[in-house]
């Protein structure tokens, strides 16, 4: 019986939640079927002990590929070993978060595999037996429904739109045979600046600036309000402020920037371009704080405040702290 498998991120020891969202669709999937869901990780030597963890997320069995030369992400061995994978197997299914990673190797697995990619899925069922997926296009202007044609549906799926599943499965442990698989791209090094907080495109909640905040001397009060929310939330900011230099690339949300789907997104002192609105229009709660009472942001937002953000952010900063400490 055709069952799926999901590609998983281990990040300092532990599953990345993105990549437990994509075993839990894998497992959900699996089960339309009676199959059986399978999870795929590659590392340096010690990733099997943090793979051992996708069990409780679903996983019957976990593929395990292990060695020095993946210390660091290597997309073409990667691609190579999961192509592999799947051609031995059966699935109906092949699962990646929509994360850096994911985005690098999914679609040379489906070059690979002789199959399209659906990026950016939001949206997966089956239907009359095969897998229909729906996906954001045009900046966010249309949503495309697309059926995938026999043989596996190769994926990257959205953060933070299909809830990881908290099963436990079987959980069965096997070596993947990584003997022969060298690639033509081969990473040397890693640079990663400071980050003490959760990346923009995994947090739950995100709090963005735009130009109405006026300067980077200003962000204390976005800062304060992440704190506020708790360790899920996140910061964000507009393109026109990272071009300006008030803040660094990784927190841009837009269409040159990061696709975020949180549950709860506020967008402060941010106009509201199209470019901004395809990287965050999928949030499940939008509330959009703005001097400008016809600024595009409110036409899409649940929630709207007109007034000067710095009058407003402390009010509901502390109106929050109270909130969590009643709780």
């Amino acid at each position: 019986m055709a069952g799926a498998l999901a590609y998983a991120e281990i990040r300092e020891g532990t599953v990345s939640r993105a990549s437990r969202e994509a075993v839990g669709l894998a497992r959900r999937i699996a089960a339309d079927a009676g199959g059986e869901t399978h999870a795929v990780a590659l590392g340096p030597p010690g990733t099997e002990a943090a793979a051992a963890q996708l069990a409780g997320f679903g996983a019957d069995r976990t593929w395990v590929g292990e060695s020095e030369a993946l210390a660091l992400s290597q997309p073409d061995v990667a691609a190579a070993a999961i192509a592999r994978l799947v051609e031995a197997g059966d699935y109906d299914a092949v699962i990646f978060a929509a994360t850096a990673q994911g985005r690098d190797i999914a679609p040379r697995v489906g070059a690979r595999l002789g199959r399209s990619v659906a990026s950016e899925v939001i949206e997966c069922r089956r239907e009359d037996g095969a897998i229909v997926v729906r996906r954001p296009m045009y900046a966010g202007k249309a949503i495309a429904t697309l059926r995938f044609t026999p043989g596996p549906a190769v994926m990257t799926i959205r953060a933070n739109v299909f809830a990881p599943v908290e099963e436990s499965a079987a959980g069965q442990m096997s070596s993947l045979d990584l003997e022969g698989l060298e690639g033509r791209v081969r990473t040397t090094a890693l640079e990663q600046g400071d980050r003490d907080r959760l990346d923009v495109s995994e947090a739950t909640t995100i709090v963005s600036g735009g130009r109405g905040m006026q300067g980077p001397e200003h962000w204390p009060l976005l800062e304060a309000l992440v704190e506020a929310l708790g360790d899920e939330a996140a910061l964000g900011a507009s393109r026109a402020v990272v071009d300006a230099g008030w803040r660094p690339h990784g927190e841009q949300v837009g269409q040159t920037g990061k696709t975020v789907s949180p549950n709860l997104y506020f967008a402060v002192g941010i106009s509201g371009a199209i470019q901004h609105l395809a990287g965050m229009r999928t949030a499940k709660v939008i509330v959009a704080i703005n001097r400008d009472a016809d600024a595009p942001i409110f036409g899409v937002a649940d929630f709207g405040l007109v007034g000067d953000v710095f009058e407003v952010l402390p009010a509901l900063t502390e109106a929050v702290r109270e909130a969590r400490q009643g709780s």
